[in-house]
């Protein structure tokens, strides 16, 4: 049963309610995974992650609006804005790796599209972003990502395609490469 529109999690005491304001809709994660990833264009999210238009332009200016995301433009005519992650943003990386690992243990068949690795020494990352090989906590900076054992052999999307390389979390796609 869901909630209704009136009930409003920021009036709560419990800090796991406030945050569902924030992040707790079904897109909000996927948008912010995709922005870590390096997605940064608006079509380039919406193509990714075949999310409607509305719905992703809503998001965007949430996640702007609550800090996670700032808009900066990066061509005068016609406008087009870029989104990129801020200190804040960076911060729920954990989350969302913890969220991806218990998937990928708990739920039968979920085998991950995606591995992440200290780029530093090339360990696969622990369970809470630790690097087992060398002991650091590792920023999402320093986090490579790579394709793992349920990646699709012919990635329909251009930012599919790119991701089936290993890369850095947060390293903007170029144009040539999700175009």
């Amino acid at each position: 049963m869901t909630l209704g529109k009136d009930y409003d999690y920021a009036a709560q005491e419990c800090s796991i309610a406030r945050a569902l304001e924030i992040i707790g809709e079904r897109w909000t994660l996927l948008v912010m995974r995709d922005a870590l990833y390096g997605v940064r264009r608006f079509n380039h999210f919406a193509e990714h992650l075949k999310i409607p238009r509305a719905v992703l332009a809503a998001r965007l200016r949430a996640l702007a609006e609550a800090g996670l995301l700032e808009k900066h433009q990066y061509q005068l005519t016609p406008p087009r804005h870029e989104y990129l992650v801020t200190a804040r943003g960076r911060a729920l990386w954990p989350v969302l790796r913890s969220l991806g690992l218990w998937g990928r243990e708990c739920l039968p068949g979920a085998e991950p599209l995606r591995t992440f690795h200290h780029a530093d020494c090339g360990t696969e990352l622990g369970w809470y972003g630790e690097c087992p090989g060398c002991g650091d906590s590792v920023a999402p900076r320093d986090v490579e990502t790579r394709p793992g054992p349920g990646a699709l052999s012919e990635p329909r999307d251009p930012i599919s395609r790119a991701l089936r390389a290993p890369r850095l979390l947060l390293q903007p796609f170029d144009t040539e490469e999700s175009t």
